[in-house]
């Protein structure tokens, strides 16, 4: 006789065993960096507007004086696509107009298609217009917080960087547009370019504990590889 019972039993255990796994990458990612003001506000962008709300309400505290939107229209075919027809910088920044903040104090750089344009791209706007900028509050979604540090430390190695993210727990963050598994998945691919990109100096070294490593092979085994890259 079927045992629906275990089955059921057997399938909920594995579901928490893989949040067990995805929160210690997910905890991995963050680097709780305390807040400061800055000179500005760099905001990376990509398909979640929350990143747009957050960093007008970092601007609207006063935390800095300008707030940079960053972001062309990328990720085509892949787990982070949008169906926007403008680019992620505008989209941005016509939510964070909406959210109070004057569009004379918005920059937008809308050509980046990967975390490294979005400093190089934004490094050559701010020098065309005679913007000095030694500190940045960088902001991007909760699980990519280490990837951007390590990403924008390559480009502007003395610049005062903090970056900080929504304020949303892991099981929190998930929405309709948004599925846990798409963050999973995302979140095992970033970690995979954490150990790699350092080689082809995309970003600097970053220690990876054992227990995070440990869970990220666990998650690849068991199939969120959607994110990884095709080839090395």
């Amino acid at each position: 006789m079927w045992d629906y019972g275990g089955w059921r039993n057997e399938i909920k255990n594995m579901t928490e065993n893989i949040d067990v796994l995805a929160k210690k990458i997910w905890d991995y990612h963050h680097l709780h960096h305390t807040l400061e003001k800055a000179d500005c506000i760099f905001v990376l962008g990509s398909h979640d507007l929350r990143v747009a709300e957050y960093s007008a309400q970092l601007f609207l505290k006063g935390y800095a004086p300008w707030i940079i939107f960053s972001g062309g229209i990328a990720h085509h075919g892949d787990l982070l696509e949008t169906s926007w027809n403008k680019t992620e910088a505008e989209i941005f920044a016509k939510r964070a107009i909406q959210q109070g903040v004057p569009e004379d104090k918005i920059i937008i750089e809308n050509k980046a298609k990967n975390c490294g344009e979005n400093v190089l791209f934004t490094e050559r706007m701010l020098k065309e217009k005679n913007l000095n900028v030694n500190s940045v509050i960088a902001v991007q979604k909760p699980y990519m917080e280490r990837r951007t540090l390590a990403t924008i430390k390559v480009y502007w190695p003395d610049k005062k960087i903090i970056v900080t993210s929504p304020p949303i727990d892991f099981e929190n963050y998930p929405t309709k547009e948004i599925t846990k598994d798409d963050v999973i998945n995302i979140m095992v691919g970033d970690l995979q370019r954490i150990q790699v990109y350092p080689e082809k100096e995309f970003q600097i070294f970053q220690e990876i504990p054992d227990e995070v490593l440990e869970a990220y092979q666990k998650l690849v085994k068991l199939g969120y590889t959607k994110h990884l890259l095709k080839s090395l």
